[in-house]
């Protein structure tokens, strides 16, 4: 799956500079959404994340890329060590950039505003409201 970058002061503040571990953190972030990774590992140091276990379907596995790298003081998330089956859709990550909704994103890469609820539900771990995004977080856009 390769490496994804984040914006390493944007996100959800889950630990302090002074926390001993941060990995364990994400793991229990990632676990408690439950996005379909089982044996899941996380690995953190200097701000990459390494990802390891099974995911039972592609989205499992982006969800959780997601859900680390979306996590301030993450600059990189690495999934090379989570198993899943191939991608049979096609798939695009956006960065939200100021002024963005999620209907004006559903209006760039689907073509109706309207559509916001796809992505709304294929980021659920991610977005916990469709109001609340946040420039420079990474979602994921499921093209048909």
């Amino acid at each position: 799956m390769g490496l994804f970058d984040f914006i390493v002061n944007q996100g959800k503040k889950l630990f302090g500079a002074d926390d001993n571990d941060p990995a364990a953190k994400i793991k229990a972030e990632i676990e408690a959404a439950n996005p379909g990774v089982k044996n899941l590992d996380v690995k953190f140091k200097d701000g990459q994340v390494q990802l390891s276990g099974d995911a039972i379907t592609p989205e499992a596995m982006e969800k959780a890329v997601l859900m680390a790298g979306n996590v301030q003081g993450v600059q990189n998330v690495s999934a090379d060590g989570i198993n899943a089956p191939p991608q049979t859709g096609k798939v695009e990550y956006y960065t939200i950039k100021s002024g963005d909704t999620l209907s004006s994103v559903a209006k760039q890469f689907l073509g109706n505003a309207s559509a916001y609820n796809q992505i709304f539900e294929a980021n659920r771990e991610v977005i916990q409201d469709p109001d609340k995004i946040y420039v420079g977080q990474k979602i994921r856009i499921p093209l048909a």
